[in-house]
Parts: C-alpha cells; sequence; structure tokens
C-alpha cells in the first residue's frame, strides 16, 4: 500500500481520538477568544471553553451554518488578523452573497498535504503528469488539486476549465496520466476524445472527481470512455476545499483525514447525533484550521461513516459517497427527490440514453410539475420510433417506482442538451419564479 504518512494514516482509534480530542481543546479556546459570533453562541449554551475536554463534548458545542458566512461577509468569521491570510476563495454567490474563506500560510500546507495523501494512496507520484481542469481563481478546485499535485512531485498542467478541444489535444501531447475535474464534465471529455478519435492516444490511468455528486453507474461510464480507474474526492471550501476525504484504490468510500477534521452524522431534522452506520446530514469540526475555523459545520449532504478499518490498512473513518444534499433536494408533491436517483435509473439502460439529462420543476394550477429531459444515443436516435417509445415508457416506469411519483419524459436528440465545462446544472426549478 502507498502512504504519504503511514503512521498517521494507520493510527489505532483511541489515538486518533485522543489527538483530536486534545486539538478540538485548542480549536474551541481560540475561537471563543477570536470569532465574536462563535463567543456569543458558547455563552448563550452557558458554557466556556474550561467545559470542553475532549471530542466528548462536541456535542455540547453549537452548530455553524452556511448563513453565518453570509451574515458575517466577508471576513467576520476569521479568527487571525488579515496580515495572516495569505489567500482568500469564495464561491460563486448565485443565491446571495457570496461565501468567503481565508487560509494561513499553514493552512495551505495542510491543504496541499491532505490532497497529496489521496493521491499517493492512489499510486500517483513524480514520474505522474496532471492535468488539472477544475476552475482556477475564487473556486477552490483548481489551487486546491493543484496544491496536492504539486506536493507529491509530479508535473502539473494547470489547465482550469473550458476550451475542450485543447484539453484533448494537451491530454495527447503531454501524456496526462492523471486528470482533476468534475465528473459531468469527465464524461465530457471522454465523448471528445472518441469523437477526436483519440481515446486510444491517451495515457490517463486515474480520474480524481469531485464538487458534484455522481452515481456509481456514471463512475462505470466515466471509466469507460476515458480508459482511467474514476475516484471521488470531497470537500468543501467552508471546511478545506477538495481533499478532505478522498477514496484509495479500492472505491469502498472515503477517508476522512481524521487528524484535521472530526465528522458526524445527525438527524438533519432534530440535530441529534445518530449512531455508527446511520445515515443523515454530516457535520464537520476542523482541528487544525487557523484562518477561518468552522465548529460543527452542518453541511447538508446526505451520507453514512464507516469506521471500520479498510482494506488499504488506513484506520481513519470513511465516508461513503453522499446521497445528495438536503438543499439540492427537491420536494415534489410531497416527495423527495433526488437528482442522483434519476441519473441511476437513467444509467441502467444499456447505453439507450447518455448521462446527460435536465429536470424541470413547474407549478401548473397549484400542483407541482416533473419534466425530465434525456438526451438519447447515437444508436437509439437511429432506431425506429416504436424502439424509442418503449425507452421512454421503461424510464416513466421506473421512475416511478424509484421515486413514488409520475414524471414527464422527454427523449431529445444527442448532443442536444448543454454540456458542462464545470459543475453540471441539472435542475431548473421554476417554482422559484412564481
Amino acid at each position: 500500500m502507498a502512504y504519504l504518512h503511514k503512521e498517521i494514516e494507520t493510527m489505532p482509534r483511541d489515538q486518533i481520538e485522543a489527538l483530536q480530542s486534545e486539538r478540538l481543546v485548542w480549536q474551541v479556546k481560540r475561537m471563543y477568544e477570536n470569532v465574536s459570533l462563535f463567543k456569543e453562541r458558547m455563552d448563550k449554551a452557558g458554557l466556556t471553553p474550561a467545559d470542553i475536554h475532549g471530542i466528548e463534548d462536541l456535542g455540547r458545542l453549537p452548530f455553524s451554518y452556511k448563513q453565518d458566512l453570509r451574515d458575517y461577509y466577508p471576513f467576520g468569521l476569521f479568527a487571525v488578523p488579515m496580515e495572516e491570510i495569505v489567500r482568500t476563495h469564495a464561491s460563486s454567490g448565485t443565491t446571495g452573497k457570496r461565501i468567503v474563506v481565508g487560509y494561513t500560510r499553514d493552512d495551505l500546507a495542510i491543504w496541499a498535504d491532505c490532497v497529496a495523501r489521496m493521491m499517493t494512496g492512489l499510486g500517483l507520484d513524480s514520474k505522474d503528469i496532471g492535468q488539472i481542469s477544475y476552475g482556477y481563481g475564487l473556486f477552490t478546485g483548481g489551487l486546491g488539486a493543484h496544491g496536492g499535485a504539486e506536493q507529491i512531485g509530479a508535473t502539473v498542467i494547470p489547465m482550469s476549465s473550458g476550451n475542450t478541444a485543447l484539453q484533448i489535444q494537451t491530454m495527447v501531447d503531454f501524456g496526462s496520466t492523471f486528470l482533476c475535474c468534475t465528473p459531468s464534465y469527465a464524461l465530457y471529455l471522454g465523448e471528445a476524445a472518441a469523437e477526436a478519435g483519440v481515446q486510444d492516444q491517451l495515457k490517463l490511468k486515474t480520474c480524481i472527481l469531485g464538487a458534484e455528486p455522481w452515481t456509481e453507474d456514471m463512475r462505470q461510464a466515466i471509466e469507460a470512455k476515458l480508459g482511467a480507474k474514476a475516484y471521488d474526492i470531497y470537500g468543501l471550501s467552508e471546511i478545506l476545499g477538495p481533499g478532505v476525504s478522498g477514496e484509495c484504490e479500492y472505491q469502498c468510500g472515503m477517508h476522512v483525514w481524521e487528524d484535521h477534521f472530526i465528522p458526524e452524522i445527525i438527524d438533519p431534522d432534530t440535530g441529534e447525533k445518530l449512531p455508527a452506520g446511520a445515515e443523515g446530514e454530516l457535520v464537520f469540526t476542523t482541528i487544525t484550521k487557523q484562518g477561518f475555523p468552522l465548529i460543527r459545520y452542518r453541511t447538508r449532504d446526505i451520507c453514512r461513516l464507516d469506521y471500520e478499518t479498510c482494506r488499504c490498512g488506513r484506520t481513519h473513518v470513511r465516508m461513503m459517497k453522499p446521497q445528495g444534499r438536503t438543499d439540492d433536494m427537491l420536494i415534489i408533491r410531497g416527495v423527495n427527490v433526488f437528482p442522483s436517483q434519476i441519473e441511476e435509473v437513467l444509467l441502467k439502460l444499456d447505453g439507450k440514453v447518455t448521462p446527460n439529462y435536465q429536470i424541470i420543476v413547474d407549478r401548473v394550477n397549484n400542483t407541482d410539475t416533473l419534466d425530465i429531459n434525456v438526451e438519447m444515443s447515437e444508436a437509439l436516435f437511429e432506431d425506429d420510433v416504436k424502439s424509442i417509445e418503449k425507452v421512454e415508457r421503461t424510464i416513466v416506469e421506473r421512475l416511478r417506482s424509484m421515486l413514488g411519483i409520475g414524471a414527464k419524459v422527454h427523449l431529445v436528440h444527442p448532443k442536444s442538451i448543454t454540456r458542462s465545462e464545470g459543475k453540471a446544472k441539472r435542475v431548473i426549478d421554476n417554482r422559484k419564479l412564481h
């Protein structure tokens, strides 16, 4: 097995928890002294740093929320003076004020190290050439993956997203051996390579994909198109960026680097902590981050944690692929619907449709409507009308079985749905406009 820090990655659980306790006590004290909102919430709960002795007291601490970052925009939650902040990142701000995060020099070193741990676990090293096709700039993806790749000594190609033809040409000419981007863009690059007739010229062996939810069926589709293994990486700008957790070679859950982050699973409705193995909302506490630390941050991601030692030998808890986000979840006619459920149905149709789809939700006469546009494969498009209608009926039936509600399915021409070079926009919810 390949480890970057074997003594940390294979640390016994009692030692992991002892280290977390020590660092949690340190973090609570400095946040109480430096972050006014945290102090207010601690005081309101009747707590002082002296009441927190270790991870056994974690549940007593107040939650943090995304709205906090908007309310204290831009720098109101930083725990160090601005002269110690050497970089900021931010969200796009499409739904209000941007989410702004800051990093000290030590924070950036930890970030690079976390990403490097995952890359090393996948067998990547200084002999590899990494094409970083996440967006650079305020988005954390590009520079986050870039830092990890440099940490392992790989040759880095800072492509950023977009210009797909140049991406494919670079992949071939430079001999890229690993690719970092969103899953939807990886699938698009696979299609583009096939169209250019250069699939057999690719030297890719590894794809590290994140920043949007994706299914196991989509993993198989990406691996088939690019001829490389596809691995999941997880991160939130609020917690660090990509690299909070990542898969190892066994693709059986993403290892959370518990010397830096404490994960919990809670009931999203009550906030109560759930037992190990239960599915619920993922909550993170940062215990080494200096510039912008967070205690018990509610991610809205729905998943479960597995504390069993992995086949790779790592003892750090694994988070299973999130099933969706509570803020991405659509409530249609009283039923909870995740886009990943629809994707799962589409990818089990033996290649008759592509994984490119668009969900359109509307409200007509006070009733929610659900329309799904799905791209046909080239082969189905060239088939007879009866075959196309049969596939459409199959999708409708399987979606009704999966979701418990009816949906109108529209099979559309191949390549008629706009491809994404960043995060895919799968949902158009017109109810918000009414």
